[in-house]
């Protein structure tokens, strides 16, 4: 982390043309109204702040005789500052906190919060938007009470493209839809979401040529709840000294077979010796995760039946209900098979994971403009201006 800015300097500059730019109508005027002087801080050299000392004019409107300074375009818009003094906090916000840097640069954080948001908002200028093809919706909680944003990502380009709503509700995410002209619907093939049926309904009914494909995290995220489910059935059904099998368990129940250490192996085999009910709601957990290897549907399709077949008999009631909830959205989950919806699904998981760090570092700021910034721009590259 750089040192603490301990001294200061300033110099003095000249306007390049005397011609002057009316704020208000644009026009050109060869004269102007008044001038005052004025300093604005630039970049540091070292550990010596430096001030910019300029004339700033004003300059009186032809058409409605206001009186306005004249537009300067390397003035930050935050007032006393330069606008590449703006990035240079900005870029520094993006890996320190926003106390370190005011504390660093001797200016009050919310100073430095409004200097970042500026940085920001070139950011995503500098980006520029590109027509979508492959969308991921999702929600985000800002609040504690259930208050929800939604979120929508290009999953091609693997970037989040807008941060809006009011909730999670129908007529939040119709929002985003509207926000579109008729060419950038046309070119949305397909929208990756849970299976929250108020985003469904709205993807039908603004984009209904678009293919709508069930998030493999979610589905997979229910099932790992049916199977802790009846981790817990089986944990109240014993007593005493044979619990010790089950407690302590969870995680390691849940976890993939492939990724378990040597440990997890045998706590697991030790657990399946005494437990018939969980070793079979544990193989069935490992077998369901074949369906996402099939790149016909018909192929899936007979798995699926298979594997609930499987559940016949077994006494699996969380699992069964799974199977009823899969079968209710097939649809959705069966668009994986067809190849050209292969697309990389872990993106929107680390995207949130990201947001939770966003969110945690900004913990306290009340801000909503200042979030959405940080979202959008979270897997942007910085800039050098």
């Amino acid at each position: 982390m750089p040192s603490k800015i301990t001294r200061k300097s300033s110099c003095k500059i000249k306007a390049k043309s005397k011609k002057t730019i009316c704020i208000i109508c644009g026009k050109s005027h060869r004269s102007y109204y008044d001038k005052k002087i004025k300093y604005v801080r630039d970049l540091p050299c070292g550990n010596l702040l430096v001030y910019l000392q300029f004339k700033h004019r004003r300059v009186k409107c032809k058409k409605t005789g206001q009186v306005r300074y004249e537009p300067l375009d390397w003035l930050s818009n935050t007032p006393g500052y330069t606008k590449r003094f703006a990035y240079y906090a900005g870029k520094r916000c993006q890996s320190s906190t926003i106390k370190e840097v005011a504390e660093e640069l001797r200016i009050d954080w919310k100073t430095v919060k409004n200097l970042e948001k500026e940085y920001m908002t070139e950011k995503l200028r500098r980006a520029g938007r590109k027509d979508p093809e492959v969308i991921g919706i999702d929600e985000i909680s800002v609040k504690k009470g259930h208050e929800y944003r939604i979120i929508i990502s290009d999953l091609e380009r693997k970037q989040p493209i807008w941060f809006g709503g009011i909730d999670r509700s129908e007529s939040s995410l119709d929002q985003f839809y509207a926000s579109l002209n008729s060419l950038q619907k046309s070119k949305i093939r397909l929208a990756v979401m849970d299976m929250w049926k108020a985003f469904r309904k709205s993807t039908r009914k603004n984009v209904p040529h678009t293919a709508i494909l069930f998030d493999k995290f979610h589905i997979i995220r229910h099932l790992n709840e049916a199977l802790d489910k009846v981790r817990k059935q089986e944990y109240q059904k014993l007593t005493g000294a044979d619990r010790k099998y089950i407690k302590g368990k969870k995680y390691t129940l849940l976890s993939r077979q492939a990724n378990l250490d040597t440990d997890g192996k045998i706590a697991l085999k030790e657990l399946f010796k005494v437990n018939k009910r969980l070793n079979k709601a544990y193989i069935l957990k490992e077998r369901f995760d074949q369906l996402w290897t099939y790149s016909r549907e018909a192929w899936a399709c007979k798995f699926f039946e298979g594997w609930k077949d499987s559940l016949k008999w077994q006494r699996l009631k969380p699992f069964e209900i799974f199977a009823q909830m899969i079968d209710k959205h097939w649809d959705g989950i069966a668009a994986y098979c067809r190849p050209k919806n292969k697309v990389a699904l872990g993106y929107v998981e680390g995207l949130n994971n990201k947001i939770r760090v966003i969110q945690r570092r900004a913990y306290g700021l009340k801000d909503e403009e200042y979030l959405k910034l940080k979202i959008l721009t979270c897997t942007l590259p910085d800039f050098i201006d």
